[in-house]
């Protein structure tokens, strides 16, 4: 009924290429000579006969164009392709001049910062990880930390800052990814920063921000699963719980990019407290602090000691296969939340996948069969093929190569500005 697949890798596979590998459609296609470069990017190599398949162009379009983009140093033609006859010279292949544009994603998290530099063609050069103290920054804390962690990483791939055309960033709480500001961050000490002006006022580069559900989304429709699916959603679960939504094959952020915001659904009313301030929010029965909070006692610990909710909660996970019954009845208790928390998933959205990510999805309790079983039965989908379910224990490296899909669409989109004109 379920296909349930654990990942222990820190990067996802797939073929080559990087992208979504179908096509925005309707009001959402893009111009033209766009749609050639992101076929070409995300099948690593193409032959134009192969545009004029798949974009149902001619080929004296295809021709023009690919001159352009060519022309504009944004592709290049390569040798390679197998020849179908087995005679004569190999097909003529067109691929991103990968030195043409790099960007470094990034992702901001408690204890572990990450960054990966990539190339124009997605590939990853170098990645860099930073520790920092598990407390809310100041915004000038925070951009310290960033410039640490993006001294390692260029040091590690050989290019300086002025390389660099534009950085992506992910972090939890409300992210407004249109003025790259954060309206509220469990990360940070300030609400409304604009992160953004402060940080091209420092670096000199584009910031592209967003919420770090999304960015994970996006390493899944870049670089995942998602590549090939027009519509599917990931769940997430670690310090928070977040959600991402790709719809008509795209990255759908709400109006006012607050929505799809799972972890603050309210599941009971005057219920738990939550680190936003209220009451009852989902992530307050599901996310780490939560479950610290309920294994400091069922470990008999003193709650207000300095162990950090990671190490708390691997401590109450070993309880809880060794057989301790409080152990495994936190972590039952948080998986009936989190059906219930996906049920609603399945009822507003529908999708033909969802994602669970996130480093708690080491832990099986979380979903378990008894868990996805619940979640069914509180959905209207009987009689109906049942909503797909996989785990992707991604490490936080996958988390910051989705940043640089946020930061190559920017820069793809400037890109081909230049281009046209």
């Amino acid at each position: 009924m379920y296909d349930v697949i654990t990942v222990e890798s820190d990067e996802s596979g797939g073929s080559s290429g990087c992208g979504p590998l179908l096509p925005a459609s309707g009001a959402e296609a893009k111009p033209l000579r766009q749609q050639i470069f992101e076929y070409v990017r995300a099948s690593g190599r193409a032959a134009r006969t192969d545009l004029t398949r798949a974009l149902g162009i001619s080929a004296g379009s295809a021709t023009t164009l690919t001159a352009d983009l060519i022309s504009a140093g944004l592709l290049r033609e390569v040798e390679g392709l197998p020849r179908e006859t087995g005679r004569g010279r190999p097909p003529v292949a067109l691929e991103v001049v990968p030195e043409g544009r790099y960007v470094i994603g990034i992702k901001i998290s408690d204890e572990n910062h990450s960054a990966v530099l990539t190339d124009f063609a997605g590939q990853m050069l170098a990645d860099a990880t930073l520790a920092t103290a598990p407390t809310p920054k100041t915004l000038d804390g925070l951009l310290e930390e960033i410039d640490a962690l993006m001294d390692i990483v260029l040091k590690a791939a050989e290019k300086a800052l002025s390389d660099i055309s534009a950085v992506g960033i992910g972090l939890s709480g409300i992210v407004d990814h249109q003025s790259a500001t954060v309206a509220w961050s469990p990360l940070l000490r300030e609400r409304e920063v604009d992160l953004g002006t402060a940080f091209l006022a420092r670096f000199g580069v584009p910031l592209h921000l967003d919420n770090d559900a999304n960015v994970l989304t996006l390493a899944e429709l870049w670089f995942g699963v998602g590549r090939s699916m027009s519509d599917f959603a990931v769940v997430t679960i670690e310090h928070g719980v977040g959600m991402g939504l790709v719809l008509d094959n795209r990255l759908f952020r709400g109006s006012r990019g607050m929505g799809l915001e799972l972890g603050h659904t309210k599941v009971q009313l005057d219920g738990a407290l939550c680190r936003c301030g209220q009451r009852g929010c989902l992530e307050a029965y599901l996310a780490d602090y939560a479950l610290a909070r309920e294994a400091a006692t069922a470990l008999h610990r003193n709650p207000r000691n300095l162990q950090s909710a990671h190490a708390m909660l691997d401590a109450l996970f070993t309880q809880a296969k060794s057989g301790n019954e409080a152990a495994r009845t936190i972590f039952r208790r948080a998986g009936r939340y989190l059906a219930v928390g996906l049920s609603n998933v399945v009822q507003l959205f529908d999708p033909a996948l969802i994602i669970l990510s996130g480093e708690r999805m080491r832990y099986d309790y979380l979903y378990a069969d008894e868990v996805i079983a619940e979640m069914q039965k509180l959905t209207l989908s009987h009689g109906r093929n049942p909503c797909r379910i996989e785990t992707h224990a991604w490490g936080d490296l996958v988390w910051a190569r989705g940043a640089t899909a946020l930061a190559l669409a920017a820069v793809t989109n400037a890109a081909l500005g230049e281009a046209r004109e």
